[in-house]
């Protein structure tokens, strides 16, 4: 990796960590040269817009939840097993994100309202993590741990409302049980796929 491509991800590291403070909104060539101790037009040559900005935030993130959730989880056999990591692998990832918490959940109530590439680039994404989800449930089905009738996309719809209450729970409310419960929860899900 040449300087620039280590400057750029050098960028995106503080870019993600403070968008996860600050919100997208908050991610301005500006406060990023102020956090990176870069020139405005050394950030501006970089990226070319805010918008651009948005966007490749948002990929890095996209990249490290990829490597931290999904990767490692699709190397399970397929079938509960798999379905266990994607859960498993998302609650330690959601814990990891440090005082911000998850960007995904913070941009999605940014920018549900707003046009424009961030919030086209952050719905691909989010229906791509559905599909994996939905996916990991078939292959579940496929290999006969759930139900032969399993309805694949109300099941990735149900994780990620379980996951929404358990950052609600824990981010906001600080509730000290809001992983067992999330972990409660999640055991009754997979209950009922069976």
């Amino acid at each position: 990796m040449g300087k620039g491509a280590e400057t750029h991800e050098t960028i995106l590291q503080e870019a993600v960590a403070l968008a996860s403070v600050a919100g997208l909104e908050g991610v301005t060539i500006g406060t990023l040269a102020t956090h990176t101790g870069l020139s405005k037009s050394g950030l501006f040559a970089h990226f070319g817009s805010k918008e651009n900005l948005q966007v490749e935030t948002l990929r890095a993130a996209t990249e490290r939840f990829v490597a931290s959730v999904v990767s490692p989880a699709l190397r399970k056999p397929a079938g509960i097993r798999r379905v266990r990591a994607l859960f498993d692998n998302w609650v330690k990832w959601s814990g990891s994100q440090g005082r911000g918490g998850c960007l995904f959940v913070a941009s999605a109530v940014e920018l549900d309202d707003q046009e424009g590439p961030a919030r086209d680039f952050l719905v691909e994404k989010q229906r791509e993590w559905f599909d994996v989800i939905a996916r990991t449930a078939q292959r579940a089905v496929d290999a006969g741990d759930f139900r032969p009738d399993l309805d694949c996309e109300q099941f990735a719809h149900d994780l990620y409302s379980h996951f929404l209450g358990y950052h609600h729970a824990r981010r906001l409310m600080r509730d000290p049980k809001a992983e067992p419960r999330a972990r409660a929860a999640f055991e009754q899900l997979l209950r009922n796929a069976q």
